[in-house]
């Protein structure tokens, strides 16, 4: 395993990123603990120090496995967990990114998962209506108080992300040193405005989902996810794969790819989200899927391959990006001299 500096710090993690959705049962499908044990145990084999679950992640559960697994080791892991969500029941600020949300949310992580303190906390997901400020201050007496070592953020806009390291920069508050989205061969119009973004901003970048919910194994070729999937598919994502003729084209272009390096469909997936400087997070509720997933670390490649792989798959950047990459307005904007000026895009 090799590794990488989260964003604009000095932190080391593991280019790939064990995710723990899959630790426990309660949702139908995940890994029993033993099961989970083995996962973990092996990425630690491998490497791997950079993990990741969330507070809701099987109604806590995953918390808990983690807490007992990092026992007598718990400096080598650089752990992430999340705060926002909450199951539906009568307390209205048992959820959301507020302030009273993430404090309460923080000390029953932090008890689940038997530490006093966590490497990365995220904001889970954008609740559409706690001001930014209270975000980044919450998160910055969070930081003071040693209970996180650094803050991140989850399924937000561009725009308010980067507002929110605005301000803390303005301020001195600690500001988001890493921005997790969805990302895959399939799921790709975060390069529109959230990737760039955090490739300005200096924000390291960790993609979920990047088999788009299985989508990307090859174990189908119609479209269709067969029934096992169907149940590993998160909810949020059921409905972001209409597009059946570009999905079809981009899941055959992998499973050539594979062939023809010798590799399973999901280490090419996998091996193109790392080759865009994205950490990918990985995880499976079986050993040999996950040692599946873990062998595309090794896998390099080769040009003509990335050129198959994100001429299939690419997406339209739309309004103004295609305006703005044009050559005719390419020439407006610098007096047709843009061939001419050392590191114009």
């Amino acid at each position: 395993m090799r590794y990488r500096l989260l964003g604009n710090t000095g932190l080391r993690v593991s280019e790939l990123c064990l995710g723990t959705m899959t630790f426990g049962e309660e949702w139908g499908w995940g890994s029993p603990q033993q099961e989970s044990r083995v996962i973990y145990d092996h990425f630690r084999e491998a490497g791997g120090n950079f993990i990741d679950t969330a507070n809701v992640y099987t109604t806590g559960t995953s918390e808990k496995f983690l807490g007992e697994f990092m026992q007598g080791h718990r400096q080598e892991i650089v752990l992430t967990t999340k705060y926002t969500n909450s199951w539906p029941g009568r307390d209205p600020n048992a959820a959301g990114n507020h302030r009273k949300s993430m404090m309460q949310a923080v000390e029953a992580s932090l008890a689940r998962l038997r530490t006093d303190y966590i490497d990365l906390y995220l904001l889970h997901i954008w609740d559409r209506m706690t001001p930014i400020e209270e975000v980044m201050r919450a998160f910055d007496d969070l930081v003071r108080q040693g209970k996180i070592l650094y803050a991140g953020v989850s399924d937000m806009p561009a725009w308010l992300v980067a507002r929110g390291n605005t301000l803390a920069e303005l301020r001195g508050w600690s500001p988001f040193i890493n921005l997790q989205i969805e990302y895959s061969l399939i799921q790709r119009t975060v390069e529109r405005d959230l990737l760039p973004m955090a490739r300005a901003l200096g924000i390291g970048v960790t993609a979920w989902s990047p088999l788009a919910g299985g989508q990307l194994t090859g174990k189908y070729k119609q479209g269709l996810q067969a029934a096992g999937d169907a149940r590993y598919a998160s909810p949020m994502m059921q409905h972001r794969y209409s597009d059946d003729e570009r999905r079809k084209a981009v899941i055959d272009a992998v499973v050539q790819v594979a062939g023809e390096a010798g590799r399973s469909p999901a280490q090419v997936a996998i091996g193109w989200v790392l080759g865009q400087n994205v950490i990918p997070i990985i995880g499976a509720r079986r050993l040999d899927q996950f040692e599946d997933n873990l062998a595309a670390a090794t896998l390099t490649l080769t040009p003509e391959q990335l050129r198959k792989l994100d001429e299939v798959s690419k997406v339209e950047l739309g309004f103004p990006h295609d305006m703005v990459n044009s050559e005719f307005v390419r020439s407006l904007t610098t007096a047709g001299l843009h061939a001419s000026i050392v590191g114009a895009s």
